[in-house]
């Protein structure tokens, strides 16, 4: 899967959204979505990114993308309701979810960790996408190939020293998809996946490995292939998988 060629134009007429799609990996899939025929609702907390984002696909003349300003860590289960709600009256379906949004303040023992840090933490990386989910699920349910992707963290599926909250947040995700997949079963046109980046230069790597070089990473774009392969039908019926975009490291 992550040396994947995708077919060209295998997301045409497909409505996908990002969370986290004003940097980093999200922006990144986002414009690959695009590239590939995906109409393409970008959802963050900035503005400015997200038209930085927007005028990167249209600049590359993908399909008009949608701007979507919203803070997950403040989102309720009513405006992510409105939310999709308004994704059917304004483009009639949706095929698909990247969970890309993340919260990650820095790495620290549990024993200074407070209970705002995990409350935060927990509510991005974890209740926003369990009720955004929920709150699109009809209209996943609708699409004839609908894919959900969850991105999450190496620290999140193995457990390491000082990454606290969001390493336990990201390790909830990943039992959740694997929930969902399991009470998705019986409708086959659905499936919801978890990715594993690894080392990618990105802002939150930046944050979490402050001392590294990152010009020496992997580039976001170089793990583009498997997010593709998720997100289009070759990956139908593949459901409940955790996957590694290149060698785990922490």
């Amino acid at each position: 899967m992550n040396d994947y060629q995708a077919p060209p134009h295998h997301l045409q007429d497909r409505v996908i959204l990002v969370t986290g799609a004003g940097q980093g990996i999200g922006k990144t899939a986002a414009q690959a979505f695009a590239a590939q025929g995906a109409t393409v609702i970008l959802l963050g907390r900035t503005v400015a990114k997200l038209e930085a984002a927007y005028d990167g696909i249209e600049a590359a003349g993908g399909p008009q993308p949608i701007i979507f300003p919203l803070d997950l860590e403040k989102a309720n289960e009513q405006e992510l309701q409105a939310l999709a709600e308004g994704i059917y009256q304004q483009l009639g379906r949706l095929d698909g979810i990247l969970h890309n949004a993340a919260q990650f303040d820095n790495l620290s023992p549990l024993t200074i960790q407070t209970m705002s840090q995990f409350e935060n933490m927990m509510r991005v990386n974890l209740i926003a996408p369990f009720a955004l989910t929920k709150a699109c699920l009809p209209l996943l349910q609708r699409a004839p190939d609908a894919s959900v992707i969850f991105t999450s963290t190496t620290a999140g599926h193995n457990a390491a020293a000082y990454w606290g909250a969001h390493g336990i947040s990201k390790s909830a995700a990943e039992h959740m998809v694997k929930i969902w997949a399991l009470e998705l079963e019986n409708q086959p046109n659905i499936r919801i996946n978890t990715v594993i980046p690894g080392a990618v230069q990105s802002p939150q790597r930046k944050k979490s490995h402050p001392g590294e070089k990152h010009g020496n990473m992997a580039t976001a774009e170089s793990i583009m292939p498997l997010y593709l392969y998720l997100v289009g039908q070759d990956s139908a019926g593949i459901s409940g998988q955790v996957f590694e975009a290149q060698p785990a490291s922490i």
